[in-house]
């Protein structure tokens, strides 16, 4: 998992990169097709829901500004200012890494900087609350409780939550951005993998699906951001494996890789 984990990394660096004014979100997805290609991975996105529903049809899901996750690459175009969130993931050897990252394409809003860096720190504060022995519960409580105590008001969504990643995309735990007062949620394990990733708005917590089946986009029509990262609770102490330094910049004394 570690090695399709720094697969993401590398993907989510190179699409990044290729956000920029003129460039559609089609193009965008291609880089990420060809970062896949270059390992000898296989997309954990391409084709997703074919069982139940419409396939999904890129590799990367590519939002901007008002949608919020699952957006489908195309023509669209990038221009400066809007806020891009792009989820990304592989498959190595038939293990899973996930992870994404929000942008603003060029010079953007001061809110909007702001709305990412509280998605951002908000993945982080969770991430610090896992500890074998805990529960699911204290990643959601440390999310919300640092989302609450910004000086900005911000929207979490509910529908859509972190989950238990590895051999499949979508696991359990379910892991959500919120705490469910008065319920209990799973034990925290060792060797236990979780994606965390806090979607946040600068309006509501209110989702609409368009009618291509993925787009979620905000009911008010405000800006969101998504950030997310593959988490290993090893023996050690805690791994994540789609940040290239493995977390060790954030995590300090928490971080446990199992090797180097």
């Amino acid at each position: 998992m570690r090695r399709s984990g720094l697969v993401v990394a590398e993907g989510l660096d190179a699409m990044v990169a290729a956000a920029q004014p003129g460039v559609t979100t089609g193009e965008v997805d291609a880089v990420g097709r060809e970062v896949l290609a270059s390992h000898g991975a296989r997309s954990s996105f391409l084709g997703y829901g074919a069982d139940y529903g419409t396939p999904f049809p890129g590799v990367a899901c590519i939002s901007t500004n008002n949608e919020l996750v699952h957006g489908i690459p195309g023509s669209r175009v990038l221009e400066a200012g809007d806020v891009v969130s792009i989820d990304f993931g592989a498959i190595l050897q038939g293990w899973h890494g996930d992870a994404a990252r929000t942008v603003i394409v060029g010079e953007g809003a001061a809110e909007d900087e702001a709305l990412i860096d509280a998605t951002r720190e908000a993945f982080w504060a969770g991430v610090l609350a896992m500890r074998a022995g805990g529960r699911v519960g204290d990643i959601s409580k440390a999310i919300e409780g640092h989302v609450k105590r910004l000086p900005t008001r911000y929207g979490t969504l509910r529908e859509y939550t972190g989950h238990g990643i590895g051999s499949e995309m979508h696991m359990e735990p379910d892991v959500p951005n919120w705490h469910r007062r008065g319920r209990s949620t799973p034990r925290l394990e060792t060797g236990m993998v979780l994606a965390i990733e806090p979607m946040l708005t600068r309006g509501t917590h209110q989702t609409l699906e368009l009618d291509d089946d993925w787009t979620v986009v905000s009911r008010d029509g405000s800006n969101g951001a998504h950030w997310e990262n593959t988490v290993a609770i090893t023996e050690h102490g805690l791994w994540v494996l789609t940040e290239h330094d493995g977390g060790a910049a954030r995590l300090g004394d928490l971080f446990g890789p199992l090797s180097d």
